[in-house]
């Protein structure tokens, strides 16, 4: 199972949490953001340290939402991103566009109800993950669980990501859910202390107690 801690910006923090078994971790470049990463080649440096000084190799995840395709390469470049996380309405063709010049894509999708899974199948084979996030007013963020059972609905071949108010009281509830195509989760305000800084604690509690969770069978694609 993936583990993505996501939401994160100050080097101390990050250190600690990248020293947990956490697997990726995200970095959000939307300027609305309560947790957007600023002071963009200073930050990328100490962020650089930070993972190299945890002593573990936890892939980076930059988080944008309708942002520029040459800005997007460019954050890539500077913080060297492993994942792509497009959040807004970016189409098939941006994603499939940035795959074409060797970026995995992950895209986040807002979900209530069955229908909103519908829009996925235009992006079959332009993502290299999906997303399934709550439906709010913005773009994440929420603190809010969505209706787990309508993915039984998602029938899709691209394995995704399940985010939107996960917290340290949700493992009875992942207990409880399955699905094929289920890599791994997304955690982030449920961990918080303030705004981009993570309770490690916590993350280390709840994270003990993820091997009790269905996820052995799932698929990844790893790249």
């Amino acid at each position: 199972m993936l583990i993505k801690v996501c939401g994160m910006r100050r080097p101390e923090n990050i250190q600690a949490v990248a020293a947990l078994p956490v697997d990726w971790m995200g970095f959000i470049f939307y300027p609305k953001s309560p947790r957007f990463v600023t002071d963009q080649a200073e930050k990328a440096a100490a962020i650089g340290e930070a993972l190299k000084a945890s002593g573990r190799m936890v892939k980076r995840v930059g988080v944008f939402v309708n942002a520029p395709a040459r800005q997007i390469m460019e954050t890539a470049a500077l913080f060297k991103l492993d994942y792509l996380q497009l959040h807004g309405a970016e189409s098939p063709d941006d994603c499939y566009a940035l795959q074409k010049r060797g970026y995995a894509v992950i895209k986040a999708f807002s979900i209530e109800t069955a229908d909103d899974l519908k829009q996925t199948d235009a992006y079959a084979g332009r993502a290299d993950y999906f997303l399934f996030d709550t439906k709010c007013a913005g773009y994440g963020g929420s603190g809010r669980a969505f209706d787990w059972s309508v993915l039984q609905h998602y029938h899709g071949e691209t394995p995704f990501l399940l985010s939107g108010g996960i917290g340290p009281d949700s493992i009875e509830a992942l207990k409880n859910f399955s699905h094929p195509r289920c890599a791994g989760i997304d955690l982030n305000s449920g961990f918080e202390i303030s705004p981009a800084e993570k309770d490690a604690d916590k993350l280390a509690g709840f994270l003990g107690l993820t091997d009790e969770l269905p996820f052995d069978n799932c698929q990844k694609v790893l790249r």
